[in-house]
């Protein structure tokens, strides 16, 4: 396998991965089965090397990869152990993470996004040289990982569950993603401090968000509020984009930019413009 910014290139991967998935032809790999073995093949053979490399790495590198049989139980665990805290342990958030991926359906699309998202960082953010790395040590990527279970509790019913994960990522990761907020694959959150994305918010695939953004309403409305964001969106830090509004695809934010409007494809959207306007006698927000 090899994975880097230029390429990424499917091989057949170790068998060790497939009875974690439910295939729709019993005796047949899909593609999502494939690529997500070849990028666990890819972590498993990175955390070894970095073993011999780094000895003092070895015991984190040791719980968190190479203890583990599959990407589904690495990723699993390594969420677990972020997310553990005095009233609800690892242990408790592992069978929370096991429950919302019960479904054979639901943990097959778990790992295959959190698979695209580990690629999208190593292809898009140059200070990231291995998929190691990402998975390890950038916290955009678990805080985003740990939303893509709270969302698939909400969608199930357990929202309090799912509330109770969103607050948890908030605290560990400074990222507040609400779980009712529709999130596509290959997204980068680069750096992700203070990120806000709302609960009616959508966005679109091979997306990239740094740090600070702003998913927001307006405070005027209620129901359908938020922003839908196309496929393949760039949104620079400490943008704000408000209400129920869509910006295309391939659209570019610049950082600092407020956004109210509707936006075509193919935009590039940057500067901010205040202006005065006359105060009412009201607490509206």
């Amino acid at each position: 396998v090899s994975l880097d910014r230029t390429s990424f290139v499917h091989s057949t991967p170790r068998i060790v991965l497939m009875n974690h998935f439910h295939s729709h032809s019993p005796g047949q790999d899909s593609p999502d089965q494939k690529f997500v073995c070849s990028v666990w093949d890819q972590l498993y053979k990175e955390a070894t090397e970095t073993v011999t490399r780094e000895p003092l790495l070895k015991p984190l590198i040791d719980e968190a990869v190479l203890a583990h049989n599959s990407f589904g139980d690495s990723l699993r665990f390594r969420l677990a152990t972020k997310l553990g805290g005095r009233l609800l342990h690892s242990n408790d958030w592992l069978k929370v993470f096991a429950e919302a991926g019960n479904d054979g359906k639901n943990d097959a699309a778990l790992q295959r996004d959190a698979c695209q998202d580990l690629i999208a960082i190593l292809k898009r953010d140059p200070a990231c040289d291995s998929v190691l790395t990402a998975f390890l040590f950038f916290k955009g990527y678990k805080a985003l990982q740990s939303y893509r279970f709270s969302h698939t509790l909400w969608n199930a019913g357990r929202r309090e569950l799912a509330h109770l994960c969103q607050s948890r990522i908030s605290e560990v990761f400074s990222v507040d993603i609400h779980p009712g907020a529709r999130i596509g694959r290959g997204v980068m959150l680069d750096h992700a401090t203070g990120l806000v994305i709302g609960e009616t918010a959508v966005v679109g695939d091979d997306c990239s968000f740094l740090h600070g953004v702003t998913l927001g309403g307006t405070g005027k409305v209620t129901g359908d509020r938020h922003p839908k964001i196309g496929n393949n969106v760039v949104i620079g830090c400490n943008a704000s984009i408000l209400g129920n509004i869509v910006i295309g695809d391939n659209c570019k934010i610049g950082s600092g930019t407020i956004v109210v409007k509707s936006m075509p494809p193919g935009t590039t959207i940057v500067g901010t413009a205040g202006r005065v306007i006359e105060p009412k006698p009201t607490m509206d927000h």
